[in-house]
Parts: structure tokens; C-alpha cells; sequence
């Protein structure tokens, strides 16, 4: 049986390496992103009184976009990984390429908050458990197109084994993302890349190796 592991600190070295290679690149990106949220908002709350019905609209399109906008966040950071240029108009067509998966998605984040607030409600360690456990969910309807359910399932396949140092990525990417927080808002122009790099990163280990172990199982089974 192979064993499962990952290198927290390669994780994010790996993350500042890209983002020094492309840094123009998510500068506009994240500038772009901003724009747009900060145009939602102001609709949203500047027809609150006298058009309720419009800024219920707009609230309910500034969610979609962000659904969408984190679908090719994702799709971005395996990219990045496998060595491919990035420029602005990829972004278009990455958000393109997921409209088929909107629903998917939509309904696994529905079905994963469910199950983390169970979990809280239930002591809170085993919402802890689980968020760990179906963490990649996302990665797996993004990069394979697969199913609501069949997503947390694998996320909890390549999770197994690894979950305490899973626990250690996700509080480290938890405290750098609030360092850059604590910046005024503009460390995380650096810091959420970094980290969203670093999260591709050991998805793609770790579901190597759950497919490499797959493989040699099968191999020796006589």
C-alpha cells in the first residue's frame, strides 16, 4: 500500500513560485473581480427601499457570479499546476466551460454546508472532520465533471490518511489569509492566490497518489 502524504511548506512555496510568475495576471484578475462585486453591491443597496424586487435580483446574480468566480479560481490554480500560460481571456473561457457544472456545484456546496453543520451541531469535532474530509469536492466537479455526490465521495477517498495534516494546511492557509486580511485588504491580493495555488497543489498529490495506490492494488490482486 502506498502511503499518502504532502509537504505543507512545498504547498506553499509552490503557490509564491506561481504567483511571482504571474502576479499582473491575478492583480487584474482580483482588481476586475473586486469591480464587479463593489458595482453588485452598490445596485443592491441603492434600490433596497424603493426597488426591493430589483436588489433581491441583483443579490441573488452577485452569488451566481461568485459561484462562478470560484469555479474558475479553481480552474485556474490545476493551470497553474500543469504548467499553462494564464492571461485574462482564459478566465473568460474558463468561466465558460463551467457553466455546465453550475448546478453540480451548487447543489455539492448545499450538501457539504449541510453536512459541516450537522457536524457542529453534533459536538463540533465532527463538522471539523467532515469539512476536512469533503474539502475537495469543488476540485473534483471542476476537474472531472462529476456528480454532486460522487464528488464527496472521492474527496473523502483521497482525504483518507491524511486527515491531521490536512487539519495543519487548512488552519496555516486559515492564518496566512488573515495576516493578509490584516494588511488592509491588500495582502490578500497576494495571499489568496497564494494559498488557492497551494490548495490545487496538494489536491493533484493527493489524488495521484489515491490513483497510483489504485493501480498497484489492482495489479497484485491475484
Amino acid at each position: 500500500m502506498i502511503e499518502k502524504k504532502f509537504s505543507k511548506g512545498e504547498a506553499l512555496k509552490f503557490g509564491w513560485n506561481m504567483i511571482k510568475n504571474n502576479l499582473i495576471f491575478f492583480i487584474g484578475l482580483f482588481v476586475i473581480d473586486g469591480l464587479v462585486y463593489k458595482l453588485l453591491e452598490f445596485i443592491s443597496s441603492s434600490t433596497k427601499e424603493n426597488m426591493p424586487i430589483l436588489s433581491i435580483i441583483t443579490d441573488v446574480v452577485s452569488i451566481i457570479i461568485q459561484l462562478f468566480i470560484q469555479m474558475g479560481l479553481i480552474k485556474i490554480a490545476l493551470r497553474i499546476y500543469d504548467n499553462k500560460k494564464c492571461e485574462l481571456a482564459d478566465v473568460f473561457s474558463d468561466l465558460l466551460s463551467c457553466l455546465p457544472l453550475f448546478f453540480k456545484y451548487l447543489s455539492a456546496s448545499i450538501v457539504y454546508i449541510l453536512i459541516v453543520l450537522s457536524g457542529i451541531v453534533l459536538l463540533i469535532v465532527p463538522g471539523i472532520i467532515w469539512s476536512i474530509k469533503f474539502s475537495f469536492f469543488s476540485y473534483f466537479i471542476v476537474d472531472k465533471g462529476l456528480g454532486p455526490i460522487e464528488a464527496l465521495k472521492q474527496s473523502s477517498v483521497i482525504t483518507n490518511g491524511v486527515m491531521r495534516d490536512l487539519f495543519l494546511f487548512w488552519l496555516l492557509v486559515s492564518v496566512i489569509n488573515c495576516v493578509g486580511l490584516l494588511a488592509f485588504f491588500v495582502g490578500l491580493f497576494v495571499t489568496i492566490p497564494i494559498t488557492m495555488i497551494a490548495i490545487g497543489y496538494v489536491y493533484r498529490k493527493l489524488l495521484y497518489q489515491t490513483e497510483t495506490a489504485s493501480v498497484v492494488s489492482v495489479g497484485i490482486t491475484p
